[in-house]
């Protein structure tokens, strides 16, 4: 048996556009499935919201999202989750940087730091905070 993890990001009603954004930025394909094609029950206004979705690419990058239904609680809270995107390739890390930084806050600018020979962190144009950085070798604990 193998397990693998993916991030998973909840939304209200930005699911679609941010899996697109992050299509763009980082290839891959795009799979939505909506709550009309999932659970018939939802009203029209709810019906073309993503129910499940991922950008699945090549290179390893997943990411799942949903957009969560108007009849149950969602708080997007101010930094739930990182998401770590970690590469070997500085060139490669700069080109997915500079796309996701279009309309997004930097918090940390693409630099080396003192755990990674280049590391950066942003907030997106849909409030999900991203951590690049190349990754290094680290002897266990």
């Amino acid at each position: 048996m193998s397990l693998t993890t993916t991030t998973h990001l909840n939304f209200r009603g930005d699911a679609r556009a941010a899996l697109e954004f992050y299509r763009s930025v980082f290839g891959g394909n795009l799979v939505i499935v909506t709550h009309a094609q999932t659970y018939p029950a939802f009203g029209p206004d709810e019906a073309d919201l993503v129910a499940w979705g991922q950008v699945q690419a090549p290179n390893g990058f997943h990411v799942m999202a949903y957009d969560v239904p108007a009849g149950q609680t969602y708080d997007a809270g101010d930094k739930p989750v990182f998401v770590s995107v970690r590469g070997t390739d500085e060139a490669e890390l700069n080109a997915h940087w500079k796309a996701l930084a279009d309309g997004a806050t930097i918090i940390a600018d693409l630099a080396p730091s003192g755990w990674a020979p280049l590391y950066g962190m942003l907030k997106d144009r849909f409030g999900v905070t991203w951590t690049l950085d190349i990754a290094v070798a680290y002897p266990a604990a």
